[in-house]
């Protein structure tokens, strides 16, 4: 059984349809989530599942002896999953983890990556950018945001009367629909 960790940062419906996807599953479950942010929704998400959580602060993240570090270890995570997690992950976590660590971006990289364009700031871009198309783009975790290997991206229409919000409702249904069956297939052609 592959042991999923997930990190999130907000709300959590990726998280959500990532722990309803495996929860029947005999390959692979998330045995963990973990937040940067105590009052993030993921948390209750995860607890309706029965999957322990974490709350932890940067220090901890950073630190390569610290609790993030601990809990991976503790709970034997073989993957990890980047959910709506705004934090650039750590070199001794890329390290640790190479090859197995996977996030989804709400576009079509490698435009409107990098710092600080996450959520509504993306959708924003991309609009009055007037890009004919936004996406999601799924890709490799290293030590830049952003910039590691695509695994998967797929497209949607931005159209004309688009507001970031209505656009953003796009990208979550391909969220939703992509994000969970592309991890099983990532881990499944991983053999861990």
């Amino acid at each position: 059984m592959t042991n999923i960790a997930i990190f999130a940062s907000g709300s959590g419906t990726n998280a959500e349809a990532i722990m309803e996807h495996f929860a029947a599953s005999d390959y692979a479950r998330v045995a963990l989530l973990l937040s940067n942010r105590p009052d993030a929704f993921a948390l209750t998400r995860a607890e309706r599942f029965g999957v322990p959580t974490a709350v932890f602060s940067r220090d901890d993240f950073r630190d390569p002896n610290g609790s993030v570090a601990s809990l991976l270890q503790e709970h034997r995570i073989d993957f990890i999953v980047l959910a709506g997690f705004l934090w650039l992950v750590p070199a001794h976590l890329t390290a640790a983890y190479a090859g197995r660590i996977v996030n989804i971006h709400p576009a079509l990289l490698p435009k409107f990556g990098g710092k600080g364009m996450y959520g509504e700031h993306v959708h924003r871009a991309v609009i009055e950018a007037g890009e004919p198309t936004s996406g999601i783009t799924i890709h490799w975790v290293n030590e830049r945001y952003d910039s590691g290997d695509t695994i998967f991206q797929a497209s949607v229409a931005v159209e004309p009367n688009d507001t970031p919000d209505s656009l953003a409702a796009k990208i979550h249904t391909l969220e939703h629909r992509h994000f969970p069956a592309v991890i099983e297939d990532t881990i499944r052609n991983l053999k861990l």
